[in-house]
């Protein structure tokens, strides 16, 4: 079975209720530091991981899964996997 994150923590599907591996508590509406670098959301809502990206609309670094990182420009053109992990790192400097 293929395991499924959520903000780069596990999570399972009990019944039709999806909740976190470790704490089996429920995702709906619980906010978690990201469970790959352990950041917040930054207090503008943007993941604690990028911060604020120049020319960007939204953001995900994927959390671990770079399959799941994407980037959308202010134009609404989105990258999404490893070419979006690399626009973000160019836009951080890293």
């Amino acid at each position: 079975m293929e395991d499924n994150f959520l903000r780069g923590h596990p999570i399972v599907l009990v019944g039709n209720e999806w909740l976190y591996k470790d704490t089996k508590t429920p995702t709906a509406n619980h906010e978690r530091d990201c469970g790959h670098c352990g950041n917040s959301d930054s207090d503008e809502g943007h993941d604690g991981c990028l911060g604020t990206l120049p020319g960007l609309m939204n953001a995900c670094c994927g959390h671990g899964v770079e399959c799941e990182a994407y980037i959308q420009y202010e134009s609404g053109d989105c990258v999404r996997g490893r070419d979006a992990t690399e626009i973000i790192n160019q836009l951080r400097g890293t």
